[in-house]
């Protein structure tokens, strides 16, 4: 497996493109499309939230009904969200469009949206970026990286990689982009996210493989504590790299696995650390756990702390707020066995061990905690189990882009 330059037109068959359509902002493009020239098999996974936005009940049932797709058209700045049935009309015109200028079935069109939530799209601008749209679109990493850039919202950096890896002898490639940067909490988040790829594998497995995935990757991320009303993870599979098509757990089934699981856990990282207002991305690993969910419990606990995540942003090496929140986890650990350590490009420092402070260096720990990438590490010495879960730091700058959103 080697990670390759583009993004979601980078496998076989798939083209992309991005238009300025006036549908909040007038500066910049803010719909994308991505399209198949095969039908392809479709997983996907959505927002937790009981409020959720028109295009998720759109897309949702493609999945649970059809399970196949050949397109998705993307819009920025309005989130079509507690808009009642006119935005769910506009999920069905804007699907209209599409399946009418690519000569596809508007049931295998899906619809994403994200920005304000209950604001109505103008339809009208919605069905000219969709013509302006099926004539730009073209299988380039170009085409790819300007449809990562037109879903972004209050994103400072567009969000995309991929993959080469092997199935079958034949040479597969899987790409993503997603947008995500603030209302974004674990149980997925403020994030829209695409991933395609040229293997052949049944909407089972394919279903299957995402699931599984989004547990290590999109929901251990949290920048603030909100879950979304837009939140969706779309992956599609059109199978032009000519492979046997996977339909069971085999050797090619977890090769699958661990390139999806590069893709996702590169996006989920590159969404933590473009945080709203963040300056630092926040890694928490937790190490030596009596089993997974242990594991799982601590890490998101200690990066959804607002107290850790304002003392990373003031390079502070305070350790008790990581182990008061390790404490609140809900999970059973012994504190006088724990091992915590900071890291970064500046070095490693052991900060906390048997239950007091190690005897570090202050100067050290902030020099570490004022590089742009931090790592913390909690060793409770129970069993071999582990997770990890990305954030960001918390600073002023969150509440200078939230406050005003809207205007």
């Amino acid at each position: 497996m080697k990670k390759i330059t583009g993004g979601v037109a980078s496998p076989r068959g798939f083209e992309a493109a991005s238009a300025a359509a006036g549908i909040k902002y007038r500066d910049r493009d803010d719909m994308a499309l991505l399209y198949s020239s095969s039908p392809c098999v479709a997983a996907g996974t959505f927002t937790s939230n009981i409020v959720k936005a028109a295009p998720v009940v759109w897309d949702r049932n493609i999945v649970e009904t059809y399970g196949t797709a050949q397109a998705a058209v993307i819009n920025s700045g309005i989130a079509n969200a507690c808009t009642g049935k006119e935005g769910y009309d506009i999920c069905r015109k804007t699907a209209d469009e599409a399946g009418k200028v690519l000569h596809i079935d508007p049931d295998k069109v899906f619809v994403a949206s994200t920005g304000v939530i209950g604001m109505q799209i103008d339809i009208d601008r919605v069905i000219n970026g969709i013509q302006i749209l099926s004539g730009k679109k073209e299988h380039s990493d170009k085409a790819g990286s300007d449809a990562a850039s037109a879903i972004m919202t209050t994103d400072t950096k567009r969000k995309e990689t991929a993959f080469e890896f092997e199935l079958d002898g034949k040479k597969a490639i899987i790409g993503g982009m997603c947008k995500g940067s603030g209302m974004i909490h674990p149980n997925m988040c403020t994030m829209l996210a695409f991933i395609t790829t040229d293997a052949a594998i049944s909407k089972e497995m394919l279903q299957k493989a995402l699931r599984d995935d989004v547990k290590d990757s999109f929901n251990m991320v949290s920048v603030d504590g909100d879950t979304s009303t837009n939140d969706t993870a779309l992956l599609l599979a059109n199978g032009l790299a000519g492979n046997a098509e996977i339909t069971e757990e085999n050797a090619d089934y977890h090769s699958f696995c661990l390139a999806l699981h590069e893709v996702t856990s590169f996006l989920a990282r590159s969404m933590a650390g473009d945080g709203e207002g963040a300056t630092a991305l926040l890694e928490v690993k937790v190490t030596g756990a009596a089993d997974k969910a242990q594991a799982v419990l601590i890490a998101k606990s200690v990066v959804s702390s607002n107290l850790v995540k304002t003392a990373i942003a003031g390079h502070d090496a305070n350790w008790g707020r990581i182990l008061c929140a390790m404490g609140y986890s809900g999970a059973e650990f012994d504190p006088e066995n724990v091992d915590l350590f900071f890291e970064s490009a500046a070095g490693r420092i052991l900060i906390f061990s048997q239950g007091t402070a190690a005897g570090y260096s202050e100067e050290e720990a902030t020099k570490i905690l004022s590089e742009p990438e931090i790592t913390v590490t909690a060793d409770i010495h129970m069993g071999d189990a582990g997770a990890t879960a990305w954030g960001c730091d918390l600073t002023h700058g969150y509440i200078n882009i939230n406050a005003d959103y809207r205007s």
